[in-house]
């Protein structure tokens, strides 16, 4: 199903990111291109040692914000599946912070949205919680 794909994993560093990479290469050995799009350099970095693009030569990082419409889709050039992960996921940390928590999880998915419809991107995943369902806080309404 996904070898011979490209596939793009927007927050591909947070914890579900790195899980489904691991599972990706695991499962899918011929899979053609695999990118973790997150903009932190740290988390990259670390993951790296971890899964490594010496290991698979099909893993990618790139440094990027769901914010930077630009960048995204500089990024989903050649790719067929986006895995939607980015967003600013702990509730303290949004209501603290609200607009930026808008400016990630609303306006960086709809330039997701939107570069992945220039782009002409086949497939896209989105990843929200349960939080979403029946918000009763700004956090889960930026993700429902």
């Amino acid at each position: 199903m996904l070898n011979e794909k490209s596939i793009l994993v927007t927050g591909g560093t947070g914890s579900f990111g790195k899980a489904f990479i691991r599972t990706v290469l695991d499962r899918f050995p011929d899979i053609r291109r695999l990118v973790v799009y997150s903009r932190d350099e740290l988390k990259q970095f670390e993951m790296d040692q971890e899964i490594s693009t010496q290991e698979f030569e099909q893993l990618r990082y790139f440094i990027g914000d769901v914010r930077d419409k630009e960048r995204l889709q500089y990024a989903l050039e050649g790719i067929d599946t986006v895995i939607h992960a980015a967003a600013l996921k702990q509730v303290p940390a949004a209501e603290y912070n609200p607009f930026e928590a808008v400016k990630t999880n609303i306006i960086g998915a709809q330039n997701v949205i939107e570069a992945c419809i220039e782009k002409g991107v086949k497939r896209v995943v989105a990843l929200s919680t349960d939080k979403a369902a029946a918000p009763i806080n700004l956090y889960g309404a930026t993700k429902l």
